[in-house]
């Protein structure tokens, strides 16, 4: 069982020992931490006003509780709360501008098997926080400097269930998202909600769009009938199900809906990697532009993007990062190669029904099947492989033993070691949501890119039996 405390706010396992998983105790002291910090000057304070803060949950278990928690946490710090009741994480980032909310909290563990839950923490602009703003935060928890306000100036609850109505909407009128040229093409597709909010929004955004959908999952339950983590390894019934039906293709999202997957009408993965390549080729192709990702993405994106006469850059990992590279160059559309699109057209957030519109909207244009549209893109195949870890391993000392191993080769270490050989890369990390070693290969052929993970995992482990 586990609790992880970072700049992104608190993830951890239901029940146990407080200050070792997610307790209810945990939840109502980060909530305390969060709701301070902005009394303390992290929102937008100004004389006589209430601060407000917008929730909105997915669909675990554990959601009930945690939300009860934190909602009456803010209460009692005199914020009053905007519910949203059932959301995704994108919704809440676009609710909290529109509500001109001080900040905002999703009650979600994103791609985490059932027995997590986490508070994911916005700002202002309904962004994650800056590192900086996350460490304040933790500091104040440690602390537990905390002032509750008394009788007569508690938090009040507004509950808006309107919002993932909104959210369509907003996708909907986006410039590049053309709802009548889907239309006409009257695609059929597959959805895999993993039996969480994305089973309510994605096929309501489909049918807005005059697609047919086949609904898998997509009872907003919160008992994942597989993995949530959309993973090939995860989604054979999917993969069944659109050769089944013979359809156009089939959509999948985890549990927040800000990881977006797609399968190609033959059954096969499109691949995560390539959600981003499509999208991007599409808005590229419209608004030509800078484009980022992280350095655990695919180089298909680099490809694409010189093909459009723009530039790429690499950011670390974590959508924060991603962000502020962005805005820093100006980038049109970026994102991460799990699935996550990030269209500033929008909102600067991972966002699935945006990149569900966007690439109906390119597929409607194209005289193409998925799989032929997936075998236009440049070629590159990954493997994504953790290593566990255990307290007396020491991560710091693993990355120093492979850069020093290969410091013949290109090596970057902004953000743990990534090493980019001539044909394939590998990218090493300590993961900022679980505890395991993230292990990235990416190489021209899927043997390529196994056999170089499994080289590395040997040495890895090499390292750590020393």
């Amino acid at each position: 069982m586990t609790l992880i405390k970072s700049i992104s706010g608190i993830r951890g396992t239901i029940g146990g020992k407080v200050g070792d998983n997610l307790t209810p105790v945990d939840a109502v002291k980060f909530a305390s931490a969060y709701g301070t910090f902005l009394k303390a000057g992290g929102g937008k304070m100004e004389p006589g006003r209430k601060l407000k803060v917008v929730i909105g949950r997915d669909a675990r278990i554990s959601g009930p509780m945690i939300h009860n928690l934190v909602v009456n946490t803010l209460i009692g710090l005199g914020i009053d709360v905007i519910d949203l009741g059932l959301s995704t994480t994108p919704t809440v980032e676009i609710a909290v501008p529109l509500e001109k909310a001080d900040g905002g909290i999703i009650l979600t563990a994103s791609h985490n098997p059932k027995q997590w839950n986490a508070l994911k923490l916005l700002n202002a602009k309904g962004e994650f926080l800056s590192g900086a703003e996350g460490a304040v935060i933790l500091e104040i928890a440690e602390a537990e400097a905390f002032d509750f306000s008394d009788v007569d100036s508690l938090g009040e609850v507004i509950v808006n269930d309107a919002y993932m109505d909104i959210h369509i909407d907003e996708v909907l009128n986006l410039p590049l998202v053309d709802a009548e040229a889907v239309a006409k093409r009257k695609f059929k597709v597959v959805v895999d909600g993993v039996n969480s909010s994305g089973g309510v929004i994605i096929p309501n955004l489909l049918e807005q769009m005059g697609v047919e959908v086949v609904k898998l999952y997509c009872e907003p339950n919160g008992h994942f009938p597989h993995n949530p983590e959309p993973l090939k390894e995860h989604l054979g019934d999917i993969c069944e199900l659109v050769v089944k039906e013979k359809a156009d293709f089939g959509i999948v999202v985890d549990p927040d809906v800000d990881r977006l997957a797609f399968i190609s009408n033959d059954g096969e993965m499109f691949g995560e990697e390539y959600t981003l390549v499509a999208v991007a080729d599409y808005v590229l192709s419209k608004t030509p532009g800078n484009t980022v990702s992280n350095m655990s993405s695919s180089r298909a994106l680099r490809d694409i993007t010189e093909k459009h006469n723009g530039k790429y850059q690499a950011s670390a990992v974590g959508e924060v990062n991603v962000v502020e590279l962005m805005k820093a160059t100006n980038a049109i559309i970026g994102g991460e190669g799990n699935g996550g699109i990030i269209y500033p057209e929008s909102h600067y957030g991972r966002d699935s029904l945006v990149g569900v519109a966007l690439f109906l909207t390119h597929l409607a244009s194209l005289d193409v099947t998925v799989a032929e549209l997936r075998a236009s893109y440049p070629q590159y195949y990954m493997s994504k492989n953790k290593i566990e870890l255990t307290p007396e391993i020491d991560v710091d000392a693993i990355l120093v033993a492979m850069t020093a191993k290969y410091a013949h080769e290109q090596i970057s270490t902004i953000d743990g070691v990534k090493i980019d050989f001539a044909t394939e890369w590998v990218h090493l990390r300590k993961s900022n949501t679980e505890p395991i070693i993230r292990i990235y290969t990416e190489a021209p052929t899927q043997a390529a890119a196994d056999a170089l993970a499994l080289r590395i995992i040997d040495e890895i482990k090499a390292v750590i039996s020393k």
